[in-house]
């Protein structure tokens, strides 16, 4: 039990902490003068004293954290932190005759958190704009927090996907329990999320969008995240302009920031090439947006190829990346080209970025292995090792990436039959579930591009943002937690 408090004391203070982005929305609507200030005051103190008075009744049980309280800690923050962002959707909604459940309201604030991007709420151009805008802030926030979990956390408690090369990441080596390191590492990748930001911010004001649009797209972008102010996401400001500079932060917020710290202090591009994903990572899903664009133009989808690239390229990143824009509706294509995009979206983009699924270098694991499975049948005498960039991989390591693999598919084959089970109709119930646990945001069919997750009942809601937690946790974080062995002493 001590153990217990001593991580609800963290939970507390991390609370009591993210009360205090509610300022970021407060400052836009006196801006703005949209009336929702007095909202945002009420918002911010009841999360202020929910935070402080946990921290305060736990603080006789301060205690230094070790890996298994870790694992506690962050699935509670994940799941606790968007209780809080409920607050000034449901303050806003219902005083305002627009009933919002708590499962819708929960399920926004996981959404926003975890950079998924799925939304339920419709006509969000009429939404009070800091409202809107306390969407985007969770998106942001969640998307800092993403980079820290995936390179300075959950590589500690052994579960990232980075953690064979954690050796050369700017971050905690030790085991034996939480150190203060981590606070340095946060500092260094905060500075590089917030330099992209700026730039991403100044780059979309610069090709025409308003200051708030800009503001509002930027955090969805660099947080991969997938939230628009408009419904019709891009198709709104139909700029090839503003698509391609989406693009291009898009696909630097999908490579580990480690990475970018390394080449901002090396002061080139080496690091990148030396990194086991940037350039897997890059090459499939640009290759892949302009073999989608060729096919689009083959089937007379689009007659011209400028045109069938334009839309191929922008929409296969962004599902690739797990962002979730669209510039149309890609569901009324054929049926292979929305299909391939998810499919993208469930492994392509690095550990230690902004993104979601397996990662790119757990499949690159798999490679090297199937390959040296294929060597064994051949030659069963042969040594061959496997090596990734030059560096071994422990066996300890490839067997937790095929657990994981089991795990992921595991938990999609369950979610997906209780998802059926409840009723969902079968391209829903399955592109639902793997847009929420690999962080994509739209699926297809009632949860396409062009419509959102309100048609989904209250179980299936609650499905979607569970299957969202653990996939942005990377399954065991949450999962290992059912087990008795865990709260065994």
């Amino acid at each position: 039990m001590k153990r217990f408090l001593a991580v609800v004391h963290v939970l507390g203070f991390t609370m009591a902490l993210f009360a205090t982005t509610m300022f970021v929305p407060m400052v836009w609507s006196v801006i703005l003068e949209d009336g929702q200030l007095m909202l945002f005051i009420q918002s911010f103190a009841i999360a202020l004293l929910i935070g402080v008075v946990m921290w305060l009744g736990t603080l006789a049980y301060r205690a230094e954290l070790r890996p298994r309280d870790g694992f506690l800690l962050v699935s509670m923050v994940w799941s606790f932190l968007p209780l809080l962002g409920t607050i000034p959707l449901l303050l806003y909604f219902n005083g305002n005759g627009m009933h919002l459940s708590f499962t819708d309201a929960y399920f926004e604030s996981m959404s926003g958190l975890t950079a998924t991007g799925g939304t339920l709420l419709s006509n969000v151009d009429e939404m009070a704009p800091s409202v809107n805008l306390w969407r985007f802030t969770m998106h942001w926030v969640g998307g800092m927090g993403i980079i820290v979990l995936a390179v300075a956390i959950l590589p500690l408690l052994g579960v990232g996907g980075h953690q064979v090369f954690r050796a050369e990441t700017p971050g905690p080596m030790k085991e034996e329990k939480l150190t203060p390191r981590i606070a340095s590492t946060a500092k260094a990748l905060y500075a590089i999320y917030f330099g992209l930001s700026i730039v991403c911010f100044l780059a979309y004001r610069a090709a025409g969008m308003s200051w708030f649009d800009a503001w509002c797209q930027m955090a969805s972008t660099v947080a991969l995240g997938g939230f628009s102010t408009h419904d019709s996401s891009f198709a709104y400001f139909d700029s090839p302009l503003i698509e391609a500079i989406c693009i291009v932060f898009m696909l630097l917020s999908g490579i580990n920031f480690a990475t970018h710290f390394k080449a901002f202090q090396q002061g080139g591009i080496r690091a990148y090439s030396r990194c086991p994903e940037a350039i897997p990572f890059v090459a499939t899903v640009l290759g892949m947006g302009v073999l989608i664009g060729l096919y689009l133009w083959v089937t007379d989808v689009y007659q011209d190829p400028l045109t069938a690239l334009r839309y191929a390229v922008f929409n296969t990143v962004s599902i690739a990346t797990t962002a979730g824009f669209a510039n149309t509706d890609y569901e009324q294509w054929p049926l292979i080209a929305p299909l391939l995009m998810i499919l993208l979206g469930m492994f392509s983009t690095s550990s230690g970025s902004t993104g979601g699924g397996i990662k790119m270098i757990r499949v690159l694991m798999l490679i090297k292995q199937t390959r040296q499975e294929m060597i064994g049948i051949l030659h069963p005498h042969a040594v061959t090792p496997v090596l990734l960039k030059g560096r071994l991989i422990p066996g300890k390591v490839l067997t937790s990436v095929l657990a994981f693999m089991l795990l992921y598919g595991l938990s999609i084959a369950v979610l997906v039959a209780l998802m059926l089970l409840s009723g969902a109709e079968p391209r829903t119930a399955f592109t639902a579930i793997i847009a929420c646990l690999n962080n994509i945001g739209p699926g297809l069919g009632d949860v396409g591009p062009s419509s959102n997750y309100l048609s989904l009942n209250d179980f299936q809601i609650w499905l979607c943002s569970f299957a969202m937690m653990i996939g942005r946790l990377e399954l065991f974080t949450v999962l290992v937690l059912f087990t008795s062995g865990f709260w065994r002493k």
